[in-house]
């Protein structure tokens, strides 16, 4: 019996068991994924959108599988909603696509048009909709706006849906009217009243003249910009101390002004009590940079200062091949006595060679035309003052939006490696120009020139002027490193007619062409050499006319070789404040053809900057020509003074006349000198305009004929005048008034010159 039990308790055992070993199967079996199952597809393929889950059949599924394969699909972007749920080892799948953008329009803008709105939003036709990338658009679209100054503009996102699961995709605009600063104001400012630290920042304050700007439209860059310069303002008047306790810009309720306050804490006023040099670059005499620092002894702090002196020393390093270093200025304050020092502190680098020299960015432009303008090649020592050259050189092509000059280590500690990375830019131009002269009346001009033709730096200029008094034609070549070397090469052909029968009664025609050669002497001087040959002719000669002009009426061959010695140290051709030119133009015609002749002309002009905008011009020149081999200097190679080169008399007002015609027959030698002060007339420094006021000084004498009827004194003319410029949106104007005070009285008087230019 015993053993009858134990055997119906083994069988019931082993039954259990085996109840347990299928039914631990089927658990296993249903935590794993046996199909995946996907619907509400309709663009895109189910097996696509399995690829993108996280999870595939033989995968284990728990509530961890079934959300991550949520996110997946959700973060893909596609779908508007998605569904995943798992049952006996079957994963479902319901999704809802997102639509497609069929169209995107922009409704109620003006202000900036469609092209350029269209450029700055992510979204794009045949994409996919999400309103997570209309939010993003819609925020972008309201930066680009404010960046106009238009804060009280709105733009609504409008969705139109159409069949196929599509949608038209609208942004309905208000743009509002411009938000200007009514008003900027100051707290805590005890030294500088508000008008001055005003004029210190580059926000303003809106007013009726500053329709040509928008420095008077909010814009929170500007507003960081600003605490900037008002940061750098008062540390160069010595307040090392100075901060900007806070920067508030408010929006009026009717969003239609902006109020700006900046509180500041000016702090005490320091002077300079020293400065000093540690090194810790062994075998180095830091005395050698004593000439670099430009700060002095008990005179007001200025950061300024100490900025130049570390420009100044880096440079004077990087001279001696250390072209790594770190000069770090450290200010210690002395608050009781209130001074300070500065102490440089120059850490140890070694000295380095130029291993490689790369020229990145260049599409069009070829690299030698780069390469030709580095001061430093591979292999030679490294110099920061030819380096600053270098990119400098780059910069005055001309050829590039942007250049960066970028100093790397080498392979070596003592070599380095120099990135030149370039951005091109169009060199073609196409301009018309518009103007008027009151020597020549109104005129328009015809530009086309490639400056950069075919990447190789060469210039190509085809121009045209058509004015009342004067027509002209121009074609003109130049090959700026000619046979591999820093020599200019070029050639011209030209026509010109002028209309000088109100001054001299005939016309002139002009037809030639030359050759000419440039290079340089040193970093300021120049030498250009030229050949012309040239026809001229003289015609229409009024039947009334002088007979001084009327015996040289007819056509006049010229062969002539000239050269001209330039110096230049203007800190900018187009707006000098500072520096001097000099000029020697020499010429002897006679290779050839009619005319028989030498000339030359030399003069200086110096710029003083008496004061900020306040800059006085000084300007000598003079000049003679004298004939040989028995011939006459003609009408035509004169010189004539008046108009622009002495103001306050007509063009050609000046010099030998005939006395009954009143025609102006040039003159062989002439002088003249300028002294003009260029200053601000209390207007906004954007507006551009400046007052003149001037003396002119000069005298023109000598031809060759004698006669009855000339009249000729070699006695100084003079005048004295006002002037205004504007340099406007449309071009530059100049309006000058000028009173002769000394003059002879067959001189011809002109009181008011006008010009104006624009070119588009």
């Amino acid at each position: 019996m015993k053993f009858l039990t134990s055997a119906k308790s083994y069988s019931l055992y082993s039954m259990l068991f085996l109840m347990m070993v299928a039914f631990s199967i089927d658990a296993f079996a249903a935590s794993l994924v046996r199909k995946i199952e996907i619907s509400g597809s309709e663009r895109i393929e189910q097996s696509t959108i399995a690829s993108y889950m996280d999870l595939k059949v033989g995968d284990k599924i728990d509530d961890n599988a079934t959300d991550n394969a949520l996110k997946s699909l959700f973060a893909t972007g596609l779908f508007a909603d998605v569904k995943v749920s798992s049952a006996n080892g079957v994963v479902s799948v319901s999704v809802v696509e997102n639509p497609v953008i069929n169209l995107i329009e922009f409704e109620g803008n003006a202000a900036i048009k469609d092209a350029e709105l269209l450029s700055e939003i992510s979204l794009r036709k045949r994409q996919v909709f999400t309103r997570a990338k209309v939010r993003s658009d819609v925020a972008r679209l309201y930066q680009i706006y404010r960046r106009q100054g238009r804060f009280s503009g709105s733009i609504q996102p409008k969705i139109i849906r159409l069949d196929q699961n599509r949608v038209n995709l609208v942004f309905e605009i208000h743009e509002g009217d411009i938000t200007k600063i009514k008003s900027i104001r100051f707290v805590g400012n005890r030294n500088y009243d508000d008008g001055k630290l005003r004029n210190v920042i580059s926000s303003k304050e809106s007013a009726w003249y500053r329709f040509i700007s928008n420095s008077d439209r909010y814009d929170p860059d500007r507003l960081s910009y600003d605490q900037e310069l008002l940061k750098d303002f008062y540390l160069s008047q010595g307040y090392a101390d100075f901060q900007i306790l806070s920067a508030i810009s408010e929006l009026s309720n009717d969003k239609s002004d902006f109020y700006l306050t900046f509180t500041v804490a000016e702090g005490s006023r320091y002077k300079v009590s020293g400065s000093k040099i540690n090194s810790s670059i062994r075998n180095f005499d830091s005395n050698v940079l004593d000439s670099s620092i430009v700060i002095r002894n008990n005179k007001w702090y200025d950061s300024e200062d100490v900025k130049n002196s570390v420009q100044k020393m880096t440079d004077q390093l990087g001279d001696l091949q250390y072209a790594f270093v770190d000069v770090r200025p450290d200010i210690i304050k002395d608050r009781e006595s209130k001074t300070l020092s500065v102490v440089f502190t120059i850490k140890e680098t070694p000295r380095v060679f130029v291993e490689r020299v790369n020229v990145n960015g260049n599409i069009r432009t070829l690299d030698k035309v780069i390469r030709r303008e580095m001061e430093i090649v591979e292999a030679d020592p490294f110099n920061r003052s030819k380096l600053a050259k270098s990119e400098q050189n780059i910069r005055n092509l001309d050829f590039f939006e942007n250049v960066d000059v970028q100093v790397s280590q080498g392979s070596a500690p003592d070599k380095t490696v120099v990135d030149i990375n370039l951005q091109e830019k169009s060199t073609g131009e196409l301009s018309i120009g518009a103007g008027f002269s009151s020597s020549d009346g109104p005129l328009a001009d015809l530009r086309i020139r490639e400056r950069n033709l075919l990447g190789k730096g060469q210039d190509l200029l085809l121009s045209t002027t058509i004015a009342g008094e004067k027509s002209e034609f121009n074609l003109a070549f130049t090959e700026p490193y000619f046979l591999g070397r820093d020599i200019l090469a070029g050639g011209d052909v030209f026509h010109i007619t002028r209309d000088l029968q109100d001054e001299s009664s005939f016309d002139q025609k002009r037809s030639g062409g030359g050759l000419r050669m440039g290079y340089p002497l040193s970093d300021n001087w120049r030498q250009t050499l030229r050949y012309k040959i040239e026809r001229n002719e003289i015609t229409d000669v009024s039947s009334d006319a002088s007979r001084f002009v009327i015996d040289q009426a007819g056509t006049r061959t010229t062969s002539a070789v000239s050269q001209r010695l330039f110096y230049d140290t203007r800190d900018s051709s187009q707006l000098t404040t500072s520096g001097t030119t000099y000029w020697l133009d020499t010429e002897l015609a006679g290779l050839g053809g009619n005319a028989k002749y030498l000339s030359a002309k030399t003069g200086a002009s110096h710029y003083y900057p008496l004061a900020e905008r306040w800059i006085l011009n000084v300007l000598a020149e003079t000049g003679a020509i004298q004939s040989y081999a028995d011939a006459d200097v003609e009408i035509n190679e004169r010189y004539f003074l008046g108009g622009h080169s002495l103001r306050g008399f007509e063009r050609s007002g000046v010099g030998p006349r005939d006395a009954v015609t009143k025609d102006s027959l040039g003159g062989n030698f002439f002088y003249r000198a300028t002294a003009e002060m260029s200053f601000p007339l209390g207007l906004p420094k954007e507006l551009g305009i400046k007052g003149h006021a001037f003396t002119d000084a000069g005298s023109l004498w000598d031809i060759d004929e004698v006669g009855a009827g000339l009249l000729e004194e070699n006695s100084i003319r003079a005048s004295a005048g006002v002037g205004l410029s504007w340099k406007s949106p449309f071009g530059p104007i100049r309006l000058d008034f000028a009173i002769p005070y000394i003059k002879e009285d067959f001189d011809e008087e002109e009181h008011f010159r006008f010009d104006f230019g624009t070119r588009f």
